[in-house]
Parts: structure tokens; C-alpha cells; sequence
């Protein structure tokens, strides 16, 4: 079997055939294959795709494919430019490249998939090509992913920021959390309303009106816009960044009290205690249960901000949202009693956004910002495997490819 004959059934190109194939460098073992015009056709206007009249031709050019058994292959072609009607003289449309990349479209999808499960030197290194012609691959397939993607049908969505790098530097991201459909939506610098409001200037007023559910944390610039831009929707303060208050406050308390004891002579009996307080008893190893039963024999303000956390978790026991905002009433009182300053912090926030807490129990906990800090972790995971990215534009090409379940061009053979 001959190699056109392979391209031809795996990369069919219309109005156009395979030539001669031969290698071109017997020490590199690089594989040169030409291609033609077929006979009678005219080449298309790359700018309106419309069939014209040939003009003239071009130097042949060199355009960077799919290796094939670890041989670099480039396919051929001299270009024809083409008088259109509209356009004047142009450069004819080539169907298996882009523009002038000197990299065909086909290359760019293989090394892109490749991209989101190695490094991007990795996959340059696995191809024999050069990180930026990973990177210009990964631009290439997520503007066409952007350009082509469905934002019709988004019902519930997610909003959070993450810290791209030191210096308090964060990037607001927006995800799609409808169950069978999460992906990254939108990415803007900074975490302040109008990185939020340029999310919605984008998507539309009326995709905007479809909106039922959103979950965020407790960032006022968020929350103002949420209230702002989607009235119709139920804004949901879940579970998780509640507990993370929580978790922050008896840390806080610990902490404080720890150096006090130390300070007035007492025994260390905070010391290697922060999991003890911090992790749920059922995630508690054996060892540590032994110290959580010490240190309840203690009338210590770290165990009674514990005792307080615990005794909030039957919070999210309730069927009934009426009962659950008489428990949290009175939760919010005792709290207020307590003399710990960092938990009275915590019942005045929840009082402060009682509303929106409780409209967990509207959704019967099935809707979760866990979701999104789950989708956060990946996109950590992708700034931490890259050694963060110094342009602020990779970064935002990186997230896009790595959680946007973008979609790419289609071709007659699934190349990976």
C-alpha cells in the first residue's frame, strides 16, 4: 500500500490529490509528499470561499503533518492566487491549513489533544516540533472552539476566582454546572464587578434570561452583579464556602490561643492539634480520635468554636426549610454569647446572607459550588504543570483548552 494511498482514506482534500511521496533527508528520514490541484477545478477565495478564476502561482510551501511512524512528513504545494469579484487578487483558500501557518490543521488537533495531557515542552519534544508551534496549534483549535461552541441551553452556572500568582493577582472564571454539561465559560483579570459584567455583555441578555441557578461564594462584587443581571435566578451559598469560614475561624482561634497559653506558662496542649479541630471526626485517623477525646476535656476556646462547628453540621440535616432557619436563628444567638470573636465573624456572615443560604434547600443540596472548586483544581493543576505562565493570554488559552470542552474540526479520520 502506498502513502497517498493511506492520506487519500485518512486525509481526503477536496478539488485536490496526492503527488509523489519520497523522503528528503535520508539522515533525518523525512517524508515529503506534493499535492495537486485536481484537473478542472478552481481554486476557492480565502476570504469569501467562493470559486474563481486562477491568477497566478506561488512558491511551494511546506506545510508540517502528522508524523508517521515517528518520520516527520510535510506536505508540498505551490499556491495559486485567484482574481475574485469581491476581493481582487488573493491567495486561493487551503483546505488543510490556516492562513499562512506552515502547520496543517490536522497537526494543530493532534498536538492540542495532546496538550491537555502532557506539558506543552512534553508534547513538542514527542512531535519533534518547537513549544511554539504547540502553542500557535492550541490558539488555532481554541478560537475555532470559541467561534463554533453552543452557549444555548446554560441553566446554572458557577462563579469563583483563583490566584494566578503572588501579589494578590486572581482571574474570575465562569463555568456551565448543569449536570452532564461543565466547562469553562468565560475568564477575565482581576476579581471585580466588571470582570463579572463582561461575562454577561458577552453571553446576552436573553441566554442571560435563562439562567435559574448560580453558585458563588460570599464576594460582595459578585453578589451585586448576580443580583443585578439575573433577578430570575437562585443565587446558592453552598455547604462548602460556608464550612471553609468555619474551618478559617477555629484555625484562627487555635492559633491565638496557642501563643496565649504558651505565653502565661500553661502545657501545650494545642501543640500538632490544627487536623485534630480542622477535619470532620469521621475523617479522623485512629490516632487522632485519642487526641480530639483529650483535648474535650478541656475548657479551651478552640474547643468550643469545634464544639460550635459540630453542632452547626445539623444545619444540613433538614427536609424542612422552615425548621432549619428556626435552627439557624438560634445558632446565631448562642454563637453571638460566646465571647469567640472569629465565630461571632462567622454567625454575623451567615445572618448577613441568611437568604441566600437557605436557598440550598430549595435545590435539596444537588446543586454545589463543590462542583466548581473541583473544576478550580483543574485549572490549578494546569497553571502548577505549566510553572505558571508569564503572558496573562496563554493562561487564558491554556484554561480555555484544558475546561472548555471546546469542539475541534472534524476530519474523515480520528488521528488520536
Amino acid at each position: 500500500m502506498q502513502l497517498k494511498t493511506i492520506l487519500n482514506a485518512v486525509h481526503p482534500i477536496k478539488g485536490f490529490v496526492y503527488g509523489k511521496a519520497q523522503f528528503v533527508d535520508n539522515t533525518t528520514k523525512k517524508i515529503a509528499v506534493e499535492i495537486r490541484r485536481r484537473q478542472g477545478s478552481k481554486g476557492a477565495c480565502s476570504i469569501c470561499g467562493r470559486r474563481c478564476p486562477g491568477y497566478d502561482r506561488l512558491p511551494q510551501r511546506s506545510f508540517a503533518f502528522i508524523p508517521i511512524w515517528n518520520i516527520a512528513v510535510s506536505l508540498l504545494y505551490a499556491p495559486r492566487r485567484v482574481e475574485c469579484r469581491e476581493h481582487g487578487v488573493v491567495v486561493e483558500s487551503m483546505p488543510w491549513a490556516d492562513g499562512k501557518c506552515h502547520t496543517t490543521t490536522a497537526f494543530q488537533v493532534v498536538l492540542a489533544q495532546w496538550a491537555r495531557l502532557l506539558s506543552w515542552q512534553e508534547v513538542a519534544e514527542r512531535f519533534g516540533t518547537s513549544w511554539d508551534t504547540v502553542w500557535s496549534s492550541i490558539v488555532s483549535v481554541v478560537d475555532y472552539g470559541l467561534k463554533h461552541r453552543n452557549l444555548d441551553g446554560v441553566t446554572s452556572i458557577g462563579v469563583d476566582e483563583i490566584a494566578i500568582r503572588k501579589g494578590h493577582k486572581y482571574v474570575t472564571l465562569v463555568y456551565q454546572i448543569d449536570e452532564g454539561a461543565r466547562r469553562l465559560l468565560w475568564i477575565s483579570k482581576d476579581r471585580t464587578a466588571k470582570s463579572l459584567l463582561r461575562f454577561f455583555h458577552k453571553f446576552g441578555v436573553a441566554r442571560s434570561a435563562m439562567i435559574q441557578y448560580v453558585c458563588t461564594d460570599m464576594w460582595k462584587p459578585y453578589l451585586k452583579v448576580i443580583a443585578k443581571k439575573l433577578p430570575q435566578a437562585l443565587n446558592i451559598l453552598d455547604r462548602f464556602h460556608i464550612m471553609k469560614k468555619f474551618g478559617e475561624a477555629i484555625d484562627d482561634v487555635r492559633r491565638k490561643e496557642t501563643h496565649r497559653l504558651e505565653k502565661d506558662g500553661y502545657e501545650a496542649v494545642l501543640t500538632k492539634s490544627r487536623w485534630v479541630l480542622l477535619k470532620r471526626p469521621e475523617n479522623l485517623t485512629d490516632k487522632q480520635k485519642g487526641r480530639l477525646k483529650t483535648l474535650l476535656h478541656y475548657n479551651l476556646q478552640s474547643v468550643r468554636a469545634y464544639l460550635l462547628r459540630e453542632d452547626f453540621q445539623h444545619f444540613w440535616t433538614y427536609t424542612s426549610a422552615t425548621w432549619a432557619s428556626k435552627f439557624l436563628d438560634q445558632w446565631i444567638r448562642r454563637t453571638m454569647l460566646s465571647r469567640i470573636e472569629p465565630m461571632k465573624k462567622v454567625a454575623k456572615m451567615l445572618k448577613n446572607h441568611k437568604p441566600l443560604i437557605m436557598n440550598w434547600f430549595a435545590v435539596q443540596g444537588t446543586l454545589s459550588s463543590g462542583i466548581v472548586e473541583a473544576l478550580n483544581n483543574t485549572a490549578k493543576l494546569t497553571i502548577k504543570r505549566s510553572y505558571g505562565f508569564r503572558q496573562y493570554e496563554t493562561l487564558e488559552y491554556a484554561l480555555y483548552h484544558k475546561l472548555g470542552a471546546l469542539p475541534v474540526p472534524k476530519f474523515t479520520h480520528e488521528f488520536f
